[in-house]
């Protein structure tokens, strides 16, 4: 099981390969895998909003972590798994982190409830009944995607429930981590790309990164280089990034990501599930453009 300390450096959030009958494709994500095994990664997350959670089925979860540990053992490397159970139903939630645990997660990720926009004493209470369950829950809080946002008291009150280890922040700005950086706090890590080396800045102990798909070993060396304090080489190498990180996130992620996984042959398509659709012709453009002028390592 994951503890506080361990929320340290990348975490990578994996991407669902379909076929076009819109079946789980195990042969992109064996090959694909395969691949982020290669970096000094710190984690997986399966099934969340990058693994396209919304349309995939609790038994195909349990297809992807059993895929996930046979390419693990094939490419002798482990990393922890961390599996997405947040729903907006507290009781559905509950028996999705027992499942977890059954399947091996070392942590899971819990996203505040979406939808019914519950009030702040709700949400406390929510992930307080959550944590009950025993394994290492991982807040992670996008206000973007739920239609609610913790203030910061809610968040420290969650924050201090015994179970919970650290917090994913993608709430679009500063305001969130400052506050509980300064007050001290457990671990939070960057969901919001374009704020990583900022948010390193002010305390972050690291990311869960849909664009660290690709360059993924520029955000390790982002990491490494700020622990350092080589700070003008992390933000040079940050800015290497930059153009990357804004066209992926230009439409809905996991489309351009997806996208740009086949361009370079990583999965076979950029299938995805509905109601996601692929990217524009423009932004197809603007990736072949992007291609052309910078490098991609993946």
């Amino acid at each position: 099981m994951l503890m506080e300390q361990d929320l340290r450096g990348l975490f990578l959030p994996v991407v669902t390969p379909f076929l076009p009958n819109d079946e789980l494709d195990s042969e992109s994500y064996r090959n694909y895998l395969s691949k982020l095994l290669t970096y000094d990664i710190q984690g997986l997350v399966i099934n969340g909003t990058t693994g396209e959670s919304p349309t995939v089925s609790w038994e195909e979860v349990e297809r992807l972590v059993q895929w996930t540990k046979e390419i693990m053992l094939e490419n002798n490397r482990n990393v922890p798994l961390i599996i997405g159970t947040g729903t907006n139903d507290t009781a559905s939630t509950i028996k999705r982190t027992e499942w977890a645990g059954q399947l091996g997660a070392e942590a899971v990720l819990v996203v505040i409830p979406y939808y019914n926009k519950p009030s702040q004493e709700g949400i406390i209470e929510h992930f307080r009944r959550v944590s009950q369950v025993g394994v290492p829950i991982i807040v992670y809080e996008i206000p973007s995607r739920t239609g609610v946002r913790l203030t910061t008291k809610t968040a420290r009150t969650i924050m201090d429930l015994n179970g919970v280890i650290g917090l994913k922040d993608s709430t679009g700005g500063m305001e969130l981590i400052s506050e509980l950086t300064r007050y001290g706090t457990k671990p939070v890590l960057c969901g919001d790309d374009p704020y990583f080396y900022a948010m390193l800045s002010q305390g972050e102990t690291g990311g869960i990164l849909a664009s660290a798909n690709v360059n993924t070993q520029l955000y390790i060396d982002v990491i490494n280089l700020h622990r350092q304090g080589d700070i003008r080489a992390a933000k040079d190498t940050f800015n290497l990034l930059v153009p990357f990180i804004q066209l992926l996130f230009r439409e809905s992620n996991p489309s351009p990501l997806k996208w740009l996984l086949a361009r370079q042959g990583l999965i076979k398509s950029d299938k995805l599930r509905l109601p996601m659709s692929p990217i524009t012709l423009e932004l197809q453009a603007d990736l072949e453009m992007a291609l052309q002028r910078l490098p991609l390592n993946l």
